[in-house]
């Protein structure tokens, strides 16, 4: 299983990937082109992030909590 930090990184990217298909989408639909091919790779890709998420969430839950610290480094 990656790290945390490898899944943030990929929920990132794939989150970016999504806006730009998205993007797409609108702009075959404005042509009046058929967009049923690129919605269900939509769908993929959001349920793909999903899992990702669900993965960063459960190794955010794993760790143990941080000693919470305030600007300048003092402990209240």
């Amino acid at each position: 299983m990656p790290d945390l930090n490898q899944l943030r990184r990929d929920i990132e990217h794939m989150r970016g990937q999504l806006g730009r298909q998205r993007k797409e989408i609108l702009m075959l639909q404005r042509a009046r082109i058929g967009t049923a091919a690129a919605e269900a790779l939509l769908s993929r890709m959001q349920a793909r992030i999903e899992t990702l998420c669900a993965q960063r969430d459960a190794l955010k839950g794993a760790e143990p909590p941080r000693k919470g610290r305030v600007l300048g480094g003092r402990n209240w």
